[in-house]
Order: C-alpha cells, then sequence, then structure tokens
C-alpha cells in the first residue's frame, strides 16, 4: 500500500479532532488480533503497512491464503497505545471485508476442484477504491483477478455487437489492439460464440447461459475445431447454489461478481493485554 493510500484512509477515519483515542495516556502496550470464526486469510500485508507507518511493533505466523480457526491470532502487537487505537478499526475493517473475500473465493474454488479444473474468477464488480485490494483477495483464495481494469483485455460485451455487430466489433479491436492484447467477446447464443471463435476471438464468454446450454455450447465449439488456444469463459447468474453445475459444462474460467459483492464479512476482533496500562 502506497504512503497516500495509507494516509488517505487515516484521514477519513481519523478527521481532524480525535478526542476518543487521546482520552488514554500514551503508554507501550500489547494487544492481539484475532478471528472470531474460521476463514481464510486475507489482507494481511495492508494491516502491516498500517502498522509499519504508525510504528507498531507486529508478528504473525500466517500468510495470505492460509486457512485459519476461530479464536487463533493473527496478529501479535506492541507499541504506543494511542499508534494501536487509531489503526485498530481500519485494520480490523480490511481484515473482515478481505477475509470475507477470501473464505468465499476459498470455497468456491474447493466446489469446482471436485468436477473440473475451471478457474473461478471474479469481475469487475468491486468496490470503488478498494479494487486492487479485493482482487487480491480473491488470489488468496484460490481464486484468478479477471481483469484489474479495462486495458487489461479487450472485451466486447453485447452493447459492442449491438452496435457493430460480432464481425465488426472483433475487427475494429484488432485494428485497435496491442501484440500483448487479448481479445474477449460476450455472446449470449451458441451461433455467436462459433461466430466469434472462427473470426479470431482470443476468449468467448458465455453470457447468461443456464447449465445445459453452456454444455451444449462448449460441445459445439470443440467439435467445430476451433483455435486451442481459445478460452471458454461462463458468466452471468452463478452462485454457490448452481456452481457444481456449471463446473460440470466444460468450460475452462467461471467468472463471479458474487465473489467479491456477495461475500459476508469476517469477525475479527483486537483486544489489548496490558489494558491496565491505558487506565
Amino acid at each position: 500500500m502506497y504512503t497516500h493510500e495509507i494516509e488517505s484512509f487515516l484521514e477519513e477515519d481519523l478527521g481532524y479532532n480525535d478526542i476518543s483515542c487521546t482520552l488514554v495516556p500514551d503508554h507501550d502496550i500489547e494487544a492481539i488480533i484475532f478471528t472470531k470464526e474460521d476463514c481464510t486469510l486475507a489482507g494481511l500485508d495492508i494491516a502491516m503497512s498500517f502498522f509499519d507507518y504508525l510504528g507498531i511493533q507486529y508478528s504473525t505466523d500466517y500468510s495470505n491464503g492460509e486457512r485459519i480457526s476461530a479464536n487463533d491470532v493473527i496478529f501479535s502487537l506492541s507499541g504506543s497505545s494511542l499508534s494501536i487505537l487509531r489503526t485498530e478499526r481500519l485494520v480490523l475493517n480490511f481484515l473482515g471485508h478481505l477475509c470475507g473475500i477470501a473464505t468465499n473465493a476459498s470455497r468456491c474454488v474447493s466446489i469446482v476442484q471436485k468436477h473440473s479444473n475451471s478457474r473461478i474468477a471474479c469481475t469487475r464488480k468491486t468496490t470503488p477504491g478498494l479494487r486492487k485490494y479485493e482482487k487480491m483477495a480473491v488470489i488468496a483464495g484460490g481464486g484468478d483477478p479477471h481483469r484489474f481494469n479495462l486495458t487489461d483485455t479487450i472485451m466486447i460485451k453485447d452493447n459492442h455487437v449491438k452496435l457493430m455487430g460480432v464481425e465488426g466489433a472483433i475487427r475494429s479491436a484488432k485494428d485497435k489492439a496491442g501484440f500483448t492484447q487479448k481479445i474477449e467477446v460476450e455472446v449470449e447464443s451458441s451461433d455467436d460464440a462459433l461466430k466469434a471463435a472462427q473470426k479470431g476471438a482470443d476468449i468467448i464468454m458465455l453470457d447468461n447461459m443456464g447449465p445445459q446450454e453452456v454444455k451444449d455450447t462448449v460441445d459445439l465449439l470443440k467439435t467445430s475445431s476451433i483455435p486451442e488456444h481459445i478460452i471458454i469463459e461462463v458468466s452471468g447468474g452463478i452462485n454457490m447454489d448452481n456452481l457444481e453445475k456449471y463446473a460440470k459444462t466444460g468450460v475452462d474460467v467461471i467468472s463471479m461478481g458474487s465473489l467479491i459483492h456477495k461475500s459476508q464479512w469476517i469477525d475479527v476482533s483486537l483486544e489489548l493485554i496490558d489494558e491496565h496500562k491505558c487506565k
């Protein structure tokens, strides 16, 4: 995390007249941060950035992506009571949110791995300003971040197709693409999927199709001898309840906005060890 980001988050949380944290004498204290439920860890590096900035000493036995149990201690802290109190809510918010995403992603990956080698990916349905952190949490949970922004891959979506047609949109994308950029086409029918493959798409996204329609389209593409490098992705309306069915369709990638926007925060808490020093 960059210094200006740390300072921006601190400015938002502390405001201009922080009385609550300065009520207590500023002594050296010890504290622990622990989880109240089983989870997959994410955001440890972000917490460390805040600790480093505020001069808080810390230690941990864990890394992002590790699974831990309720009551496990994530961090042991020592340092200024003022600094620890001021960083408490920010660190707990980041850990709770990002561990929730990592835990959700890990569960989805586990479901898919029982049935196929399909990769689980998130989408750009992220919280503005927090995208890189949320996508890194998906990675910690074993998922794929997909595009971080519009520059990463040229995606031809349904509105592009409505305006230009599949062939016209792909032709325009090829004219403008750099040699490192892949072209992904979002389609809603087997015919358009085949057309996209024949016209040079690198990735074909089957959008808002039911599992059986996805399977039929995958079978059609494979029997039509499409180039081996083409990646077949499915997205739209996929959740924990129907994920197993999509895992059996033969797609390469299953992208789920719900990896992030349907995740539940993990209950993480900070507890003072030498609390008497703050009285």
